[in-house]
């Protein structure tokens, strides 16, 4: 039977798979992150949006999404399959490295918000039963939006996960705690609590014996059929059964999901396995940030901003504060505290189930409730430029303490060669500077980067050579030759015309991404212009020829005309009256 376009679960389905298909691809394309736009997506299809206008335009049925309960399902499915995938990249050894982190900053950054926010809101009125609920909540963090945006194994990401994972514990606790603490409760609300955490600890116990012996002869009889589609049923399962089954003893679903992604991660299919669910996991982490943008009200902020300004503000500022000191305890960086902080500010998802809680409890109006549903989606939306500012303010503090550019001192012969970036292009062209004892200096935005390299003996500053301070203070006057390895083209080419300004014998040698950019970079003034895209296809191409059996005079003749080819075209998009230079590193003979 053919389905109609009225049909709501198919109308609501198309809207969601178009949403994806527009959203990941425009905001990749302006380096914009996508959670913004599929929020931006949720307001507009959502009953406030363009759903309101429905009765007016009927045809605007089949571009907004009817019913938004419908999809909260797969929106949670989502937050399960992101906690899978965490669980993939972890193993139980760095779990257990990271325990002091996690029972001890989490439980103190999550109790302290907590305890901080519901004081504040007693002494405005609320109850103290009320109060500690909208503590709890508030103090929650996205799991969902905040790991996406970091990941969990840099400084910022291994703090951030930490807190996170003791959120995702606490969370059911919490539940039942505000279910004892309600008017109509019994005297067996905290011996409920206990139970919960017997069967939760002895069901957690069980999956970990039992995956330990059932996931790799699973896994292995699904990869012996060398069929994609049982390898993925066999992926989803798991993940399906072990939420369930900490469901079913009480605790999170994500507990669940977590546990399965770390008993895979120590199986030889856990690459196999993140491959083939990738795909499941954005789409369904895109329709939870739909969801987020449909429970916004534009017409409801704009009647209560001040308010609502004020409650956001103070959320964030709190957890912020309280989450930087933690970590300042527990011998964290100033930079790295700092960002943790902001990105750990705005409510969680998980804060929208709490409320509901702390409402059906009676201990909140659902006034009260509605409210700060509000709070917690303008948090939740806000989320990317908190975690924006985090990076901005952390590079601040860091170019302010540990990495002062004055900390190496450039002396009155100059810095010798300047290097622009310390990735794996800035060290590898460092190490051969190093090889034939040439002068150096580099330059590197990344503080851990920094410090991983000082430790190694690099003369590496940090710095972010936008700001024209630490260009001045690099004397690139008296620099024998200037190298940018940035990854930024249009970080690249405005940089390489402030130098030319400001030395213009000065050689400058630059990384280029194609013909297009090292025109551009020859019009900014500079040397030399490496294609690195091109010379690698060059080189792939002359390996593959030889091992292919060409004789090597003609695949070398062949690319040499290619290499002038370039220049050609180069020379022609920069308007040049002389060739570009593109080198070619001499080759040593093949053994045979």
């Amino acid at each position: 039977m053919a389905l109609r376009l009225d049909n709501h679960g198919f109308s609501d389905a198309l809207v969601i798979l178009g949403a994806a298909g527009l959203v990941i691809p425009a905001f990749a394309r302006f380096r914009v992150s996508p959670v913004i736009g599929f929020i931006l997506v949720g307001l507009l299809v959502g009953p406030a949006g363009l759903g309101a206008l429905t009765g007016v335009a009927p045809w605007l049925y089949y571009l907004t999404i009817s019913n938004p309960e419908s999809i909260e399902p797969f929106a949670e499915f989502g937050i399960i399959l992101l906690l899978f995938s965490i669980g993939l990249e972890l193993s139980f050894k760095r779990l257990w490295s990271m325990k002091r982190l996690v029972f001890g900053t989490g439980a103190a950054e999550l109790i302290g918000s907590a305890l901080i926010i519901g004081v504040a809101l007693h002494f405005i009125g609320q109850g103290w039963a009320g109060a500690i609920g909208l503590g709890f909540a508030l103090a929650l963090s996205s799991t969902a939006l905040v790991l996406p945006l970091v990941g969990t194994t840099g400084a910022v990401g291994r703090g951030a996960f930490a807190m996170l994972l003791f959120e995702d514990l606490a969370l059911v606790p919490i539940i039942f705690v505000l279910g004892a603490l309600a008017p109509t409760a019994s005297a067996d609300g905290w011996a409920d609590i206990a139970g919960v955490a017997l069967r939760g600890g002895l069901t957690v116990v069980a999956m970990y014996v039992g995956g330990r012996v059932v996931l790799p002869r699973l896994f292995g009889q699904a990869a012996r059929t060398k069929s994609p589609e049982l390898f993925l049923a066999a992926s989803l399962l798991v993940v399906i059964v072990a939420s369930v089954a900490t469901t079913a003893a009480g605790l999170s679903p994500i507990v669940g999901a977590l546990l399965a992604g770390l008993l895979i991660a120590e199986t030889e299919y856990h690459s196999e396995v993140e491959v083939i669910t990738a795909p499941f996991k954005g789409l369904a982490l895109g329709v939870f940030l739909i969801s987020v943008g449909m429970s916004l009200d534009l017409r409801l902020i704009a009647q209560n901003w001040p308010s609502l300004l004020l409650a956001v503000t103070g959320v964030v500022a709190v957890k912020a504060i309280v989450t930087f000191l933690f970590l300042r305890v527990a011998n964290s960086r100033r930079g790295v505290a700092a960002e943790t902080g902001l990105l750990m500010g705005s409510p969680s998802e998980t804060t929208l189930i709490v409320l509901a809680t702390a409402a059906q409890a009676q201990l909140i109006l659902p006034s009260t409730a509605a409210f700060w549903q509000t709070v917690t989606a303008i948090g939740l939306t806000i989320t990317p430029l908190l975690a924006k500012l985090g990076r901005t303010v952390s590079r601040h503090l860091e170019s302010r303490s540990v990495a002062d550019p004055g900390d190496i001192e450039i002396d009155d012969e100059g810095p010798g060669t300047v290097v622009i970036g310390f990735g794996r292009v800035g060290r590898m062209v460092a190490d051969m500077l190093a090889v034939h004892g040439q002068k150096y200096v580099a330059v590197e935005a990344d503080i851990d980067s920094v410090e991983a390299a000082r430790r190694q003996g690099h003369p590496v500053l940090f710095g972010d050579v936008s700001r024209a301070e630490l260009v001045d203070r690099l004397k690139l006057h008296t620099a024998k030759a200037l190298i940018l390895t940035m990854d930024d083209p249009v970080l690249t080419v405005r940089l390489a015309r402030r130098v030319r300004a400001l030395a213009p014998d000065l050689p400058i040698v630059a990384r280029a991404r194609d013909t297009a950019h090292a025109a551009e970079l020859y019009r900014a003034g500079v040397t030399d212009a490496v294609p690195e895209t091109l010379e690698s296809s060059l080189q792939l191409a002359e390996a593959v020829l030889v091992d292919l059996g060409v004789a090597m005079g003609p695949v070398i003749a062949s690319i040499h005309e290619k290499r002038d080819e370039l220049r050609q075209e180069i020379k022609k998009a920069a308007d040049m009256l002389v060739e570009p230079r593109i080198r070619k590193a001499k080759r040593t003979p093949r053994s045979v």
